[in-house]
């Protein structure tokens, strides 16, 4: 076999992994897909029934009576919180980047960047754990309160401040977790060969330090910069642990503020697989299927978005 038809065999391994897991999620989920229709994707009714009554038929499928399934409250919990921590983690993930490769001294270099590449390999649940310590006391008794006091008047930064789990909260644990993937993927491109070339160049023409970083480095970073920022959101979109461990786990209603608990998908589903498991309809385990084949759709409309944007950047050069 040539080398040629080998990797392509390898590769195809990942697209293929991709079409069955949808595929399966698919097929598993049917049955509540057939129950829920589009109205899952709009209500805010997650009910599993209830689990001592006779179970009833509804749109040919079995459920317990009292049973509802909808997860708008965990779209806009997951897409809210994804884009607060986005709408932090890329500035300071691009500000680290030019620091990394601009303001370090060469000997330094190497050892910050090992400490920002070392966020990346700590353990959500240890990220969850330390959030619930340290980080939702002190947004809860002193940052919080401050934030409706001085800022109370801009449309969602007012209302009640909570008790420190919530949306914003979920927010800043992510941006932690996610800015070590934009940072290190742009420092790369910052340092690589291609971009010293190009830094020689336009400091040769007289060009500032800055201004050379500015108009010259960042600009040709910038699809290194769109993949970096692709793959953190997949990783905010599917972080469980430290979400679930400090967004309040909230149920069918919608943040009234940023301080606001909320769920999101991918922690929902751990939340209420054990009580799912009680339904002995299966609808209830079926429905979390359900939830996790929208996540992963969502999870392929950002790729294939990323990918229109990398294209239409391409095709400008």
């Amino acid at each position: 076999m040539s080398f040629r038809k080998s990797t392509a065999i390898l590769a195809s391994v990942v697209g293929g992994t991709l079409v069955v897991i949808v595929l399966f999620l698919t097929l598993y989920a049917w049955p509540a897909i057939r129950l829920n229709g589009i109205r899952f994707l709009g209500q805010n009714s997650w009910n599993l029934g209830s689990l001592y009554g006779n179970p009833i038929t509804v749109r040919g499928q079995q459920i317990l009576p009292g049973a509802h399934y909808g997860i708008l409250f965990l779209i806009v919990g997951t897409l809210l919180s994804t884009a607060i921590a986005l709408a932090i983690a890329v500035p300071v993930g691009v500000g680290a980047a030019m620091f990394l490769a601009e303001g370090v001294p060469s000997p330094l270099r190497p050892w910050m960047s090992f400490f920002v590449e070392l966020l990346a390999a700590i353990p959500s649940v240890v990220y969850g754990l330390w959030g619930y310590v340290v980080v939702i006391p002190f947004l809860g008794h002193h940052l919080f309160p401050a934030m409706v006091r001085w800022l109370g008047f801009i449309p969602f930064l007012g209302g009640p401040a909570g008790s420190g789990y919530g949306l914003l909260t979920a927010g800043l644990v992510l941006t932690l977790m996610i800015v070590p993937l934009v940072t290190t993927t742009l420092r790369d491109a910052l340092v690589s060969p291609q971009a010293s070339s190009l830094r020689e160049a336009a400091m040769a023409l007289g060009a500032s330090r800055f201004e050379t970083l500015r108009a010259v480095l960042l600009p040709s970073v910038r699809r290194v910069l769109i993949g970096g920022s692709i793959l953190a959101t997949g990783r905010a979109l599917g972080e469980t642990m430290a979400v679930l461990m400090v967004s309040g786990n909230a149920l069918n209603y919608l943040p009234g503020n940023i301080y606001t608990p909320i769920s999101t998908m991918a922690s929902f589903i751990v939340s209420q697989l054990d009580s799912a498991l009680e339904d002995p309809t299966g609808m209830a385990v079926r429905s979390l299927a359900e939830v996790a084949l929208v996540l992963c759709l969502i999870s392929v409309v950002v790729n294939s978005f990323a990918r229109f944007l990398l294209y239409y950047d391409a095709s400008r050069a």
